[in-house]
């Protein structure tokens, strides 16, 4: 049997019906069935998995070929199982729910030939909202290198390999990493490689949000979110020495998966869960967080990682209820200059620069958080119904703004937006007519937040409308044509301000005038 140019490593657990959509999408690719191999394995699915994968290997007995085990509790028992019978010159990492464009392998393949490279990342895109880091995929490279490059943002296995640079330097993944496995086995084929290049010249790789998000990314807990962050970042500093090389690996590990763990959701934990939160990530921030990463990194997490190194667990809770909006913090201003009086603002036992506070760049979102404080239904000059969503701000100067610069939003609608002088700042008001809050709405109707945005010292900041308590407006029947729609103000869990547009069927709305009329509806 004549060697096939790529397999395709596919690891199955319960991912119906989109692994239907990835198998298609690989039987489908304009390479042809003579030069692939996919190699899948069942790891234990029961949702119908296992048979969807031997109905293909049926079909396509030259081509499909199929493992099953029971389950390992990850995808790199599988993966690993998978290499281990993999024949094709490169190997690629395919997700079971996500899926490739026809071309993908053929023109990954010939790219890896045409240029004698052992890594070939194609460009990512993420469908159902998943999000895909997108900065390594600005033009086709031939070469890119890992040090000085967007490359360690994006160190998922969705590549191309060279299948004997795998084998050379024995690498596999991580079984005892529930999440994250495929990252280490990344990181150093990467640095292995003596070519790595990109393809952006084309969509070859749709990475799929399940409606469910139940993958293991998504549903995992939190202790193994922490675990995670801990082996990546000790692989990293066993694999490479210390030093600049060092540091650009490590600015992504402490940006994403370390710093992502103090987020708002740090504060919902238990006192003593969040005590050891913070002690394990204080211990790998002081042995290797070091000035060069600080340095390059986004301002918030530059504060929120120094913090948690340098500071006890009660100043890092009000830092990241500061940093969430949960308890927003004071502002200087100071020869043009905005600061933020986050924890640790000019303070001496820190000695963190004025710099780290500074948000003079992110001025007019500072102005643009209000704080909702009504909700109303009123009416137009000409008597047509209105909803009138009223906001205060501790910002004088917010009322000195043009009528343009300040816009209060439900989805695209605008409504009229007024800014005035008011208590210890401004009050602001917005009108939206119902008429067209319903005509911008889908016939079946949504929901859509309330946003503010203003236009001020060079930037344009916007946020969602957020109120300190609940508020609400009586629900109102409005009607559209011959469509009835119920319009609901009100506040989400997160105290945001939504507006819920709701379709109301004839057997509905007949029923709801059935309630409200007198008895026997006379």
């Amino acid at each position: 049997m004549s060697e096939p140019d790529v397999t395709v490593v596919v690891a199955v657990y319960n991912t119906m019906p989109y692994l239907t959509t990835c198998l298609d999408s690989l039987v489908g690719q304009t390479i042809g069935l003579d030069r692939l191999e996919v190699v899948a394995v069942d790891d234990g699915s029961t949702d119908g998995s296992g048979a969807e994968l031997d109905r293909y290997a049926k079909r396509y007995p030259g081509t499909v070929r199929v493992l099953h085990q029971a389950n390992s509790g990850g995808p790199a028992a599988p993966s690993n199982r998978a290499l281990d019978h993999a024949r094709g010159r490169y190997v690629f990492f395919i997700g079971s729910d996500d899926h490739l464009g026809p071309e993908a392998l053929e023109r990954l393949v010939a790219a890896a030939d045409r240029w004698d490279s052992d890594v070939v990342l194609g460009r990512m895109v993420g469908t159902n909202k998943r999000y895909v880091h997108q900065a390594v995929y600005a033009s086709t490279e031939e070469r890119v290198d890992l040090f000085d490059s967007e490359l360690p943002w994006s160190l998922s296995n969705t590549k191309l390999f060279r299948r004997d640079l795998i084998e050379r330097h024995g690498l596999r993944y991580r079984t005892d990493m529930a999440m994250g496995s495929d990252q280490p086995f990344t990181l150093e084929a990467c640095l292995r490689a003596k070519k790595i290049s990109v393809l952006a010249d084309y969509e070859y790789y749709y990475a799929v949000k399940r409606d469910n998000a139940q993958n293991i990314t998504y549903a995992s807990r939190f202790e193994e979110r922490l675990r995670c962050a801990e082996e990546l970042v000790g692989f990293v500093a066993g694999l490479i020495e210390p030093g600049a090389r060092r540091d650009a690996i490590l600015l992504r590990h402490f940006s994403w998966e370390v710093a992502k763990l103090l987020q708002t959701e740090f504060l919902g934990l238990d006192p003593g869960v969040q005590q050891h939160v913070h002690d394990r990530i204080r211990t790998l921030a002081e042995a290797y967080l070091t000035d060069g990463i600080l340095a390059r990194m986004a301002p918030d997490l530059r504060l929120r990682l120094a913090l948690a190194r340098d500071a006890e667990l009660d100043r890092l809770r009000e830092l990241i209820g500061q940093q969430g909006d949960v308890t927003p913090p004071e502002i200087t201003i100071e020869g043009g200059r905005w600061y933020a009086h986050h924890v640790g603002f000019r303070d001496p036992s820190l000695g963190y620069p004025d710099e780290w506070y500074e948000v003079t760049e992110q001025a007019a979102t500072v102005l643009a958080r209000l704080t909702a404080t009504g909700l109303a239904w009123g009416r137009d000059a000409s008597g047509a119904r209105t909803l009138v969503v009223t906001a205060q701000s501790r910002w004088a100067e917010l009322a000195e703004l043009t009528a343009e610069a300040v816009r209060v939003s439900v989805g695209e609608l605008t409504g009229a937006t007024t800014a005035a002088a008011g208590g210890p700042g401004t009050v602001v008001r917005a009108d939206f007519a119902v008429d067209r809050l319903l005509a911008t709405s889908p016939a079946n109707g949504e929901r859509r937040a309330v946003r503010v945005e203003v236009t001020a010292l060079g930037g344009t900041g916007s946020v969602p409308l957020r109120a300190a308590r609940r508020l609400a407006a009586p629900r109102l029947l409005a009607r559209r044509g011959v469509r009835f729609h119920l319009v609901t103000p009100t506040t989400n869990h997160k105290g945001q301000v939504i507006v819920a547009i709701t379709s109301v069927t004839p057997r509905r709305f007949l029923a709801r005038l059935r309630r409200i009329l007198p008895s026997g509806g006379k």
